[in-house]
């Protein structure tokens, strides 16, 4: 995927595989071949280099089949792929072999992923880094064979779409293999993952299926990535994939004349990146638009059906674009991954709904009001009634739903009232939606500011005692010690998948500079804001270190302030902010 940030800590070995798992010993080109995958599959990526298991994800999320990024070159020039890129974690039963046992005992399948926007824009994506076709072939070969794997999919992007050279390789590769799995009994399927535009593939991608017709490889799939158009448009993210597929579809019709409307759908794949994509809020695909491309993608008959990736289907940062653990969305964790499950071929598809709110967040002074749609739509099966609460108000805050019963595909609206009394601080309400079929929730962030002076933050000298209206990843907090003055301070506690962000959001004059300052203390400890501005500073020290950080507000005059560490690394303190 585009602008994928690979994060290399806490990388986690996998168990050694049992000889039940069904897996072989690379090199057994004779043995039993792998079962097709359905004619219709999800199968979202999962982030290969985050530690996690890809089996339990899963079996959380109720993804059956997982598409795996990434293999790639350890080095430019290597003819070798890796996991990630990661020599410790080479194609071979240790490496993620009992997940992928787990993964096929529970009735699903994965499909290994070559090259990732790093890949391509480092030169070790297989065919830019290794120049023997064969030896390309033979790493997809002892792929095969390792795993047992039905079907590969190759995601090309930025240099490796004008390597006319690695292109070139990496068809004539494809041709190789699919002629060794003819002759051992094999049929093994290739997906082109490829960047696109609101009407179809760019020039680019395109020449690289014009190159594989001409090398007779069969690309059973073209799988197109929805999202970071970079255009400076505004986008409706679930119109615009069917714009683009309906003009991928009809350059297929030009490439291969002789299949017909349903083969060609058929061979059509959809990526998108949920929430909030690299590009930022104006690129958002939310759960409204997930349910719109999944009855388009089942009307349509498309083969596949993605996201970018497991690890971002939960709303942990509202707000944030581009993170590769959480959407920036406010929604509930795995709604895309439950959304979007029924489209797999012998799914069982019952009556079920949708609830998302929009806009998913505000900010309101104390005393004022504010007020938001709920919008519901048919998931699966036919319309039904749907229920309609809210939960979670704090006191002085009055949150009503009217009406509070609609038919699925119908809205309602979520009115917010505050008094002058309420505690400023951020208040997560809970929106349920509850019909025959079953529940359903998603969030609304709403933030109340109140008498924080229009240059301070609230609650900067930690002495509340309590955070709010500082919000933390997991870990953080207040802490008594240690501290630079008074008695607490703030703590951020990064992980393997998580910055341990603390932040809040201040509310200051358009258009004007400012500086924020704050004394930190740790490894990799971060200070800056971003929405209405974007600056930030960071250090490493033992001992207490002040940081100032010089922006310029934008129209809004919002800003979000933060404090974090970095991943995998150690826990990091601030106290005493200020902005003047």
């Amino acid at each position: 995927m585009r602008l994928r940030r690979t994060v290399q800590a806490a990388l986690s070995a996998c168990t050694t595989l049992v000889a039940a798992a069904g897996l072989v010993t690379a090199g057994t080109g004779t043995a039993q071949a792998a079962a097709p995958l359905p004619s219709r599959v999800f199968a979202p990526y999962f982030e290969s280099w985050t530690g996690q298991s890809p089996a339990t994800l899963a079996a959380q999320s109720g993804a059956k089949y997982l598409t795996m990024a990434f293999l790639q070159a350890a080095t430019k020039g290597s003819c070798t792929p890796y996991w990630n890129g990661d020599t410790s974690k080479p194609v071979s039963s240790s490496t993620f072999g009992a997940d992928i046992a787990a993964i096929r005992a529970n009735g699903g399948d994965v499909i290994p992923s070559f090259g990732g926007y790093t890949a391509d824009n480092t030169g070790t994506e297989l065919a830019d880094s290794c120049t023997d076709v064969n030896q390309i072939a033979a790493a997809y070969e002892n792929l095969i064979t390792t795993y047992d794997i039905g079907r590969i999919d190759l995601d090309i992007e930025d240099n490796s779409l004008t390597n006319t050279a690695g292109i070139d390789r990496r068809n004539k590769a494809i041709k190789t293999v699919q002629d060794w799995a003819a002759a051992n009994g094999r049929t093994v399927r290739f997906s082109y993952t490829l960047p696109t535009t609101t009407g179809g593939l760019a020039a680019s991608g395109l020449a690289v299926l014009k190159n594989a017709v001409g090398n007779n490889a069969r690309i059973d799939v073209v799988n197109m990535m929805t999202f970071d158009y970079y255009d400076g448009a505004t986008h409706d993210m679930a119109a615009d994939t069917q714009t683009s597929a309906q003009g991928l579809y009809n350059q297929l019709a030009e490439l291969y004349p002789s299949k017909t409307p349903a083969q060609l759908w058929g061979s059509i794949g959809i990526t998108e990146m949920v929430g909030i994509d690299d590009y930022g809020a104006a690129e958002t695909f939310t759960v409204a638009n997930a349910t719109t491309v999944y009855n388009w993608a089942v009307s349509k008959g498309i083969n596949t059906l993605s996201f970018w990736a497991l690890q971002r289907d939960n709303g942990g940062c509202p707000g944030k674009g581009g993170d590769d653990s959480c959407s920036g969305i406010s929604q509930n964790t795995w709604d895309f991954s439950q959304l979007f499950a029924p489209f797999t071929s012998g799914s069982t598809v019952t009556n079920d709904f949708s609830v998302a709110v929009n806009p998913g967040s505000a900010t309101v002074t104390a005393g004022s009001s504010t007020s938001a749609a709920i919008v519901t739509a048919v998931a699966a099966g036919s319309a039904q009634s749907v229920s309609l609460s809210v939960s979670g108000a704090p006191a002085g805050v009055t949150a009503t739903v009217t009406p509070g019963s609609v038919t699925a595909g119908g809205s309602a609206t979520l009115a917010i009232a505050t008094t002058s009394a309420v505690a400023p601080g951020r208040y997560p309400l809970t929106i349920t939606g509850s019909a025959a079929s079953g529940t359903h929730t998603t969030t609304y962030a709403l933030t109340v500011t109140g008498t924080a002076p229009s240059t301070g933050l609230v609650n900067g000298d930690l002495e509340a005692g309590s955070p709010a209206p500082w919000t933390c990843q997991s870990g953080g907090g207040v802490v008594s010690t240690p501290v630079h003055a008074g008695s607490y301070a703030l703590r951020a506690a990064p992980g393997a998948i998580q910055t341990g962000e603390c932040s809040q959001i201040v509310t200051l004059q358009p258009n004007t500079s400012y500086t924020l300052s704050g004394w930190v203390q740790g490894d990799y400890a971060y200070v800056g804001v971003t929405g209405g501005a974007t600056a930030s500073t960071w250090t490493n020290s033992s001992g207490w270190t002040k940081l100032s950080v010089p922006f310029t507000t934008s129209s809004s005059g919002t800003v979000t302030v933060y404090l974090h560490g970095w991943y995998g690394q150690g826990t990091v303190y601030g106290d005493d902010f200020s902005i003047a």
